[in-house]
């Protein structure tokens, strides 16, 4: 490998906050937020919106999707029937 080229690859904290899950690995991520770990030491922490704990294909949870209100919505705004003009 060139030297100089390749960002740090170092401990990263990913959090999940709806989920109140958090792990420890490595990356190459970069974060001005850091938090104290479970061994005491300080790492950058980055926040995600979904992780293995909170994705419904992991805990079998199944989110509810309005559909009929969004065409009903549709239908409201565009008509109905308004097909080959």
């Amino acid at each position: 490998m060139k030297p100089g080229i390749h960002p740090a690859y170092r401990p990263v904290v990913f959090r999940d906050r709806s989920a109140d899950f958090a792990f420890l690995t490595r990356s190459t991520a970069t974060s001005d937020k850091t938090v104290e770990w479970r061994d005491g030491n300080t790492y950058p922490v980055i926040d995600v919106e979904i992780s293995s704990a909170s994705h419904p294909f992991y805990t079998g949870n199944q989110r509810v999707v309005d559909t009929a209100g969004r065409v009903e919505r549709f239908e409201r705004r565009y008509g109905r029937g308004r097909r080959g003009r």
